[in-house]
């Protein structure tokens, strides 16, 4: 018998290298971050957006980490909607949950995490385990969701 083994893609695949240096050189910038850190969170950024790109399951979400990359993309206007187009056929929404709601804290932040993550794995993509605090601690339930409590706007189920 032989075993097969297949590479996770990688989000940075996604789009030109130009685009990902940029992205990654204003989120550096931004944030404060070291550019190896920088560069990973656009990579997991773009996994997240293909993820919500072929997802009919429920809403995604980003880790606090990843939420930067989605956020510093959507500042990038005409290359977001590009890219949208391009992977998705559609624009990909990123809705505020409110604070409050029940789906920013707990056991339903927990649950769509853990959705978000295997969507990802399932479209083909590499998880960054150190960017998604489901994949670090098991039955961690205090996680946050994103960074300003937001998912994609997932199109209805067929």
């Amino acid at each position: 018998m032989t075993a097969v083994l297949i590479a996770s893609a990688t989000g940075r695949a996604l789009v030109s290298s130009m685009l990902f240096d940029r992205l990654a050189g204003r989120i550096a910038a931004d944030e404060k971050l070291g550019r190896d850190l920088a560069e990973r969170i656009v990579d997991q950024a773009l996994a997240f957006l293909a993820a919500c790109a072929c997802n009919t399951v429920g809403r995604l979400a980003p880790s606090e980490l990843v939420d930067i990359g989605w956020h510093t993309f959507i500042l990038h206007t005409r290359d977001y909607a590009n890219f949208c187009d391009r992977i998705a056929g559609r624009f990909l929404h990123h809705v505020p949950i409110s604070a409050g709601n029940p789906e920013a804290s707990g056991e339903a932040a927990y649950a769509t995490l853990m959705r978000t993550v295997t969507a990802i794995e399932r479209a083909g993509y590499a998880v960054d385990p150190a960017l998604w605090p489901v994949v670090r601690g098991a039955g961690h339930v205090n996680c946050s969701q994103c960074k300003n409590g937001c998912s994609d706007d997932p199109p209805p189920a067929d």
